[in-house]
């Protein structure tokens, strides 16, 4: 566990199509907030996780499918 108390995982690489455009806005976005765009999705996944769990209760590891 890490100084949160949060286990470590390996950090996997996950790939979208995205269109130009949108692409475009996500780097506007991201560098307003000081952020990579991997950066800042990453905050809008957390952030959607969040509103999940909020809403359903926790996710944990055995209930993901794959």
């Amino acid at each position: 566990m890490n100084a949160k108390g949060i286990e470590s995982m390996a950090i996997k690489s996950f790939s979208i199509r995205i269109d130009e455009e949108m692409l475009h806005k996500l780097h506007v976005v991201a560098d307003y907030e000081g952020r990579s765009a991997n950066g800042q999705v990453l905050v809008l996944i957390r952030d959607c996780i969040e509103a999940y769990e909020k809403k359903n209760g926790p996710i944990f590891k055995e209930n993901v499918k794959k």
